[in-house]
């Protein structure tokens, strides 16, 4: 990765200081105001400027000055969105600390051949931000089954549970009856609307499954999960509810052996007895959601090829499972068989929007919660990265006027970014100078995990190792690295997105995206003013590069 020192051929963008591809600035205008009118080939229209010209500019007070003014225009002209929201995007991104935030956003743009601290992703330009506190009524740090129950349900619960109120008592089945919540995702059902499922994990794990499922254990993810008195006391596993509790349009993920009898094998890997059917009942959820589609046009895929000929304009309900269990990693990802989730997100939205109610989506990043526990950084963040793009899928698929677009995590992890690295080193790489060990040490680490290696008293020397896929070292040694217990951010925008601000017990969210969106039992935002035609939020990255910055450089630079 070039440094911003390096000169004229590593030339960076404008604002974000996003990198030009090399020896290109040499052939565009010399001039200032010829440059910013100059677009860069193949990155949508947005300017180029040599960093020499950028360096200057950053070393004169005025720059920070006048670009603070800018955005502080930009706030000032801000107008409330009062309309109801017909539609509700929410992205959870699990484990998605704001340290992962962060170290996304820098690789964001050092996979663009950019420095990358500067970078802005889609969902830098929400315009409000608050914060949300994630403990469970049980632990002080969450597992991402109570907090689903939380933001989806709005109801704060305990470890372990899904869709029970702090009532109901991990494993215990016959703590269920009567302490069941309902989602968000039901109330938006219930008034309506189309509702969808998009996860990069199995469709019964914590997150998705909080959404219509109630259980004492979230790890009841079919009836053989499930102990013997658990079945005889009535309780039901997460996979047969899907297809019970509430009618989802689309539902797209992983899982499918949670879905049919024992032994089945599975069409992707049908020599692999872990991918081969689980349920004890020999029941076939897949056929049974396709039986009980009659009149409707179903589709039920699970490749790539089958995917993408689903037709959204003609499709009713999609069931898409394309793995046995989890997607595999974005860097795992097999192209051929498996969308990004990029895709699986616009593909849901186009079938939903076309119910003139409109619509409620969940879509979760699953997998940076794992890469996490693996203290695999590169995965993890790779991974945040893919729900960045999945978010700029859906903003430029739906508008400010009607739909409420929310970023936010059900927890973190004991993620450090630490050091003082040089501007532009990479952020999977090595701080460069050596400690009291006389070793060198990684930008990213963790509080604990199986990255601890401590032998002799001594950190294994990482100097001839390649950091980009690899295991980070960690203070404590535990089989898999945990949650943490911090804060985390929630960012909106769109219809009544400035409801989301200061701290916020996180069960907060599913109440005022009701409220938004005139759903569930407060019905007092049905009648509006008159609806406001667009955000004054800039709409993407290159927008606000061009509100905030462009200004600021011509004034600086002639």
């Amino acid at each position: 990765m070039q440094s911003v020192a390096q000169g004229e051929a590593g030339s960076l963008f404008l604002g974000s200081f996003l990198q030009c591809p090399v020896g290109w600035w040499s052939r565009g205008s010399q001039s200032v105001t010829g440059t910013l009118n100059h677009s860069c080939p193949g990155l949508k229209n947005q300017c180029c400027l040599p960093p020499a010209l950028l360096l200057r500019a950053q070393e004169k007070p005025e720059f920070w000055r006048q670009q603070a003014r800018a955005v502080l225009r930009l706030a000032l002209d801000r107008k409330l969105n009062t309309n109801v929201a017909k539609n509700i995007v929410l992205f959870v991104g699990d484990g998605m600390g704001i340290t992962t935030v962060t170290a996304a956003r820098i690789l964001k743009g050092q996979l663009q051949n950019r420095t990358g601290e500067e970078t802005i992703m889609n969902m830098d330009t929400f315009p409000y931000v608050g914060l949300v506190k994630v403990y469970a009524v049980d632990f002080q740090i969450p597992d991402s089954a109570a907090t689903a129950t939380a933001y989806l349900c709005g109801v704060k619960a305990n470890l372990n549970t899904v869709g029970l109120s702090a009532a109901g008592r991990n494993g215990a089945c016959r703590s269920q009856k009567g302490n069941e919540v309902t989602s968000i995702l039901k109330w938006a059902k219930d008034a309506g609307k189309s509702v969808g499922i998009v996860t990069t994990t199995r469709v019964q794990h914590a997150t998705p499954a909080a959404a219509y499922a109630h259980s004492a254990s979230r790890k009841w993810y079919c009836d053989t999960d499930m102990p013997a008195a658990a079945k005889a006391q009535g309780c039901r596993d997460i996979a047969a509810q899907l297809l019970s509790n509430t009618d989802i349009d689309v539902i797209i993920g992983g899982g499918r052996k949670y879905m049919t009898p024992k032994g089945t094998r599975d069409p992707e890997y049908p020599l692999d007895p872990s991918a081969r059917g689980r349920r004890s009942d020999g029941r076939n959820l897949i056929s049974e959601w396709q039986h009980t589609k009659g009149g409707k046009v179903a589709r039920y895929v699970w490749n790539r090829t089958d995917f993408d000929a689903v037709d959204p304009a003609t499709t009713d309900y999609l069931l898409a499972l394309f793995e046995p269990g989890d997607l595999r990693y974005e860097l795992e990802r097999d192209l051929s068989m498996d969308p990004p989730l990029s895709d699986t997100t616009e593909k849901a939205i186009r079938i939903l929007q076309k119910n003139p109610k409109g619509f409620f989506l969940l879509v979760e990043g699953g997998r940076i919660d794992q890469g996490h526990h693996a203290s695999r950084a590169s995965m993890a963040l790779h991974e945040t990265v893919e729900l960045d793009n999945a978010v700029g899928r859906a903003l430029e698929l739906t508008g400010d006027g009607d739909t409420l677009t929310m970023v936010t995590a059900d927890h973190s992890h004991s993620f450090t970014f630490n050091g003082f690295p040089f501007r532009g080193n990479s952020i999977l790489g090595r701080r460069p100078s050596l400690r009291l060990d006389m070793m060198p040490y990684t930008t990213l680490m963790y509080g604990n995990g199986p990255g601890h290696k401590i032998v002799n008293n001594k950190r294994p020397d990482i100097r001839g190792v390649d950091t980009g896929d690899y295991i980070q070292q960690a203070a404590v040694p535990t089989e898999s690295e945990t949650h943490g217990g911090e804060d985390v951010a929630v960012l909106a925008r769109g219809p009544m997105a400035h409801l989301f601000h200061g701290v916020q017990e996180q069960s907060y969210i599913p109440h005022a995206l009701a409220f938004a969106a005139c759903i569930g039992d407060d019905q007092s935002h049905c009648e509006t003013t008159p609806p406001i035609p667009r955000s004054s939020a800039p709409t993407s990255p290159a927008a606000w590069l061009i509100a905030v910055l462009v200004p600021v450089l011509q004034n600086l630079l002639r």
